[in-house]
């Protein structure tokens, strides 16, 4: 599944002169967490999210540097934070360097990209402008919404364990042996401690009644190892 196929659209935005009481009303009002904004146009120009809201002095939340790292930080970086938690629009505390997806970026690049820059929801671009978001629910809902993998055929499970009766009866050791059955077709799985216990195993498979094919995938114990069991 691709980015399109489970984005969010059309999106919320909010313009860059929103100002912040705005956006936080939005974001509370509609059970969001970030609001891309754009300009008239349509393009991104960033995101407003719920932590870039946290630190403000309307609500006592901002936060204050101790006065001696004051001394060693850079005005810039200071002066940037200011505006971040002080600034009154939508542009002012928006995060602007905003990672986004195209519409046929495939699911699992968009859950590496969320991990990996450690955000709960990515823009889908085209052209530059915002047509989707997907988030990490977008993820779920995706996950939610794939068939379920079919339970084993009823012939299959009684013919795995007419398998596993014959291989214990040929008196080999199948303590690591595992037999999995899908459509008719067994596949025997593991480790046989000599050459004669695999091939009375495969015998005792083959003579199975319903068994279509074997497909043998044994290795034999290495020499050396403990043979117990």
């Amino acid at each position: 599944m691709q980015a399109k196929d489970v984005m969010t659209s059309p999106v919320l935005t909010v313009a860059p002169e929103a100002s912040v009481m705005e956006v936080a009303r939005l974001l509370l009002e509609r059970h969001i967490s970030a609001a891309p904004v754009v300009d008239d146009s349509g393009k991104l120009l960033g995101i407003v999210s719920e932590g870039d809201l946290m630190r403000r002095p309307e609500s006592g939340t901002e936060r204050h540097a101790s006065w001696w790292l004051t001394l060693i930080s850079d005005p810039q970086d200071e002066a940037r934070k200011y505006v971040k938690s002080h600034g009154l629009h939508a542009k002012d505390v928006m995060s602007r360097h905003v990672v986004t997806v195209e519409e046929t970026a495939p699911l699992q690049e968009i859950a590496a990209l969320l991990e990996k820059n450690r955000i709960k929801r990515v823009p889908v671009v085209r052209d530059g402008k915002v047509v989707g978001i997907v988030s990490r629910a977008n993820l779920l809902q995706a996950l939610v919404a794939q068939p379920q993998p079919a339970a084993p055929e009823a012939d299959d499970l009684k013919l795995r364990k007419a398998v596993q009766d014959a291989l214990k009866a040929t008196g080999a050791r199948t303590l690591y042996v595992n037999v999995v059955v899908s459509g008719g077709v067994v596949h025997l799985w593991g480790i046989a401690y000599t050459e004669d216990e695999k091939n009375a195993m495969c015998v005792a498979a083959e003579s199975v009644p319903g068994a279509k094919e074997i497909l043998e995938r044994v290795s034999i114990l290495p020499r050396g190892a403990v043979r117990s069991g």
